[in-house]
């Protein structure tokens, strides 16, 4: 699954590029829809009409109306139920009419009679299944996607006074969202931002994801302190992992990695960053593209395993971050995307080269959208992991931004 770029282009012909299952089923529906009037009957109408053009035309050593079988089932494949059993019918009653044109030494008969009546049979029953089959993947998806705006909710453009934009990818085709996470929530102490990733894959991943992402928009909202605001985070994946022991399930062990940001009310020119073992953010601006030295604190869940006399969470880091400078914030998914040859994808470097091209390219919009088809180009489109590029950048001041509630 691939969720859009906020606002941002340039996606649908990598997708084209790369297909999945799911647009392939897509686009199967778009080609039979012309100015938005289905089309799905065209192709059996038109077999059926030349089946019986033909039979019509040549001798009787070629006999080929018992082919009109083929009609309802094409039908079954593409067109509804009703639509499979009156092609069932036409296709039954065509074969009467064709076949009585002829002799009687030459007609095919009641053998072939019941062949064309036991398939539109089959055919019909045959579509009803396949229809019943769509809603329920239909209903899964509807499912999902509930999930999908609950763990990653929309975000409101310019929130929190940040001009922002992300990206999320996902390597499980079917899949609307895995173990990556991002938020923003401002509050009366500032604007926090959160970007992650839970270990592992599947329901377990989503679940940790959506208990960190709850405890962070209470925890970033109320607590002025952004040092408390990780230190619940750390409490929160804790109690998460004694639940899952508790009920036996064998994923009770997952961590995440996140990197926690702060945006202080009363401080424009800094930002403050947390780094639970995540991958460090870059700064782009026009003074170039550079890593924040973030350190490398233990993941979300494993600060048991601190050594002696080494604090569990990892220190609050302030860093000068211009109005004019956009911060840049990915998962592993990017800077561990594979090319054929084995190398991984150079991330600052691309960052710093495409702004030597163009300056705009710092814009949130443009910088995720030029790393996301990248790591699309890079790795061919075959993701190993799930993908997030999320940026964000302080809005110009004179910009009215939103308030805390």
């Amino acid at each position: 699954m691939t969720r859009p770029v906020t606002g941002g282009g340039g996606l649908q012909s990598l997708l084209e590029r790369y297909p999945r299952a799911g647009r392939r089923e897509a686009l199967r529906h778009q080609v039979l829809r012309v100015r938005g009037r289905s089309v799905a009957w065209l192709p059996p109408l038109l077999l059926l009409l030349g089946i019986a053009t033909v039979d019509a035309n040549t001798t009787g050593d070629f006999r080929i109306i018992s082919w009109i079988v083929l009609v309802p089932g094409i039908a079954a494949a593409i067109c509804g139920a009703w639509g499979t059993a009156a092609f069932a019918v036409l296709s039954l009653l065509a074969y009467l009419v064709v076949d009585r044109a002829w002799p009687d030494e030459l007609r095919a008969g009641l053998p072939d009679l019941i062949l064309v009546a036991l398939g539109g049979l089959l055919a019909t029953a045959a579509c009803a299944v396949r229809i019943r089959g769509e809603e329920h993947i239909l209903r899964i998806r509807g499912v999902v996607e509930t999930i999908h705006r609950t763990v990653l909710r929309p975000l409101p453009a310019r929130w929190g006074g940040l001009d922002h934009a992300a990206v999320y990818l996902t390597a499980d085709a079917d899949a609307r969202v895995g173990g990556d996470f991002y938020d923003i929530q401002p509050g009366p102490h500032g604007t926090r931002v959160l970007v992650g990733d839970v270990q592992g894959k599947g329901l377990g991943a989503v679940e940790a994801a959506a208990a960190l992402l709850g405890t962070f928009r209470e925890a970033g909202y109320h607590e002025p302190d952004l040092a408390t605001v990780a230190e619940r985070m750390e409490v929160r994946i804790r109690r998460h992992q004694d639940h899952t022991a508790a009920l036996g399930r064998p994923d009770s062990d997952r961590f995440a990695t996140a990197l926690l940001l702060g945006f202080p009310r009363d401080t424009t020119g800094t930002v403050d960053v947390v780094n639970f073992g995540h991958d460090p953010p870059l700064i782009a601006g026009p003074r170039g593209v550079r890593t924040l030295p973030t350190g490398g604190g233990l993941p979300l869940g494993l600060g048991d395993l601190a050594p002696p006399g080494v604090p569990t969470l990892p220190p609050v880091r302030r860093f000068p971050f211009a109005v004019d400078e956009t911060l840049l914030l990915t998962t592993d998914g990017v800077t561990e995307a594979r090319a054929r040859d084995g190398a991984f994808y150079p991330l600052a470097a691309e960052v710093t080269r495409a702004l030597t091209t163009d300056p705009r390219v710092t814009k949130p919009r443009r910088l995720v959208a030029f790393v996301r088809d990248g790591v699309l180009r890079h790795a061919q489109g075959h993701l190993e992991d799930d993908t997030t590029v999320f940026a964000v950048r302080r809005i110009q001041s004179g910009v009215r931004r939103p308030g805390p509630g």
